[in-house]
């Protein structure tokens, strides 16, 4: 029998750099259990070139990229998400619509990359930081036994998750 293929989504407030980056990875290194999306409460209506940049270095895909608004994912036909996840901390703090399913959901915040000034160098170091600790935190979630987890102690794992830094990885 085929193993559960989850949804999830990641939130932020313009995504157009974290969210973007966290559904780019996971759909690359989770595509087996794991099918992702992102979005915002305040979509930008572009995603930044530097994510876009960051993640073609690593040759993690692309195309079909887009920026978009939370709403998309509470309409009838939207996908039932399993997990959703902020990384930023204005996201965090609006109030979210219900989401169908009432999904596991944690705060994964992370800082922005976007927000970086500076050499076009340390832009793009903000870039490759972020996907690297979205790399460490999806790794994560990747190795846990989701299935054998009641919903309290799968909560108790992804706020774990979400406070742990790539020099944390067992």
């Amino acid at each position: 029998m085929p193993e559960k293929k989850y949804n999830v989504l990641f939130l932020c407030t313009g995504n157009s750099a974290r969210s973007i980056l966290g559904e780019a990875l996971m759909n690359k290194l989770g595509r087996e259990r794991f099918y992702a999306y992102s979005a915002g409460s305040h979509p930008k209506g572009e995603v930044h070139p530097l994510a876009l940049e960051a993640l073609r270095a690593l040759n993690i895909p692309t195309q079909g990229l887009r920026s978009k608004g939370w709403e998309e994912f509470v309409q009838p036909d939207a996908p039932r998400m399993d997990f959703v996840f902020t990384v930023c901390d204005r996201a965090a703090a609006e109030p979210c619509p219900v989401w169908p399913g009432q999904p596991a959901t944690a705060h994964w915040g992370i800082p922005d990359p976007a927000a970086v000034t500076g050499s076009i160098e340390q832009q793009q170091r903000a870039f490759l930081d972020t996907l690297h600790i979205l790399d460490n935190r999806i790794r994560l979630l990747l190795a846990l036994r989701i299935e054998g987890l009641d919903r309290l102690r799968l909560k108790h794992a992804l706020d774990a998750i979400g406070k742990s830094t790539p020099e944390q990885t067992p």
